[in-house]
């Protein structure tokens, strides 16, 4: 496959997808490598709010719909999911008794171990065709792009 023309220099033609086209067809289809293993019982979507969950502590909602980029009333829909399968539970926040936290069960640390294993071993295949050198140049220029890292 050819690489895509600088668009800088020369505007891509109609055959030759945009930067933007191959960053989301590449985020789609690393999306679709780790979330295969995660089975039919829990989307991508719920297990990006398990890892949030899990990686936050005991949290706010309002957190957790930050890190997913959603309203409050939809992860309030996501952890109510999670709450039905017993994933997480809801508790009293200690330092503001009106508000509500939410952190992970036991079974929510178990599942929590199996979306990362299935992230890392997804991640593994999916940037295995890059040698050493190019997944550096390529965390570098990601990184650059990131708004978090400014």
């Amino acid at each position: 496959m050819r690489p895509p023309a600088d668009p800088s220099v020369d505007p891509p033609s109609v055959d030759e997808p945009s930067l933007d086209e191959l960053l989301l067809g590449a985020a789609r289809a690393l999306r679709r490598t780790w979330s295969s293993g995660l089975g039919p019982d829990l989307s991508p979507h719920d297990a990006r709010a398990l890892r949030v969950i899990g990686h936050h502590g005991p949290t706010r909602l309002g957190v957790v719909a930050d890190h997913l980029r959603i309203a409050p009333r939809s992860a309030t829909d996501v952890v109510d999911r999670l709450e039905a399968r017993g994933l997480v539970e809801r508790a009293p926040d200690p330092d503001d008794r009106r508000a509500m936290t939410v952190r992970l069960t036991e079974p929510g640390l178990v599942a929590l171990g199996e979306v990362d294993t299935s992230r890392r071993e997804g991640a593994a295949q999916f940037f295995g065709g890059l040698s050493a050198g190019e997944r550096a140049e390529l965390a570098t220029i990601l990184a650059k792009l990131d708004p978090r890292s400014d």
